[in-house]
């Protein structure tokens, strides 16, 4: 029974010609240099944070509301919640808005806000002048 040759093929990276693993056959794309596999990960997981970047927001949120209580019913003049920090300072009175909406909805409130924020600025940069 004769073997099937694997041809010479042009390495996705670096564009040098080289001859494939006969175990490989279609699936190698780069000609094995450390550099080439380094860089084709690299862009392979850029791919895929791209195509995925809602799952580490959705994780990112769900930690951050799992690391939250919300206080006790009647509020208190001191709220007892621990709620995590902001990245966002928007000048309000956090201790007021946890006694009355919760910190679990505060949270849910700051990273929606993050999100347009981003989302305007990254709009706004690739705008024209």
């Amino acid at each position: 029974m004769q073997r099937a040759k694997t041809r010479k093929r042009p390495c996705k990276i670096c564009r040098r010609w080289f001859l494939p693993h006969p175990r490989q056959k279609e699936r190698q794309k780069t000609c094995g240099r450390p550099e080439c596999q380094q860089e084709l990960h690299r862009r392979q997981c850029q791919k895929w944070n791209r195509k995925n970047s809602a799952y580490f927001k959705g994780i990112y949120l769900a930690e951050k509301l799992d690391r939250t209580k919300d206080p006790p019913d009647p509020p208190k003049k001191e709220p007892a919640s621990i709620v995590a920090k902001s990245r966002l300072n928007l000048g309000l009175p956090r201790d007021v808005v946890i006694g009355h909406i919760g910190g679990k909805q505060l949270i849910i409130l700051e990273y929606i806000t993050e999100q347009i924020i981003r989302r305007t600025r990254s709009v706004a940069a690739h705008r024209p002048p």
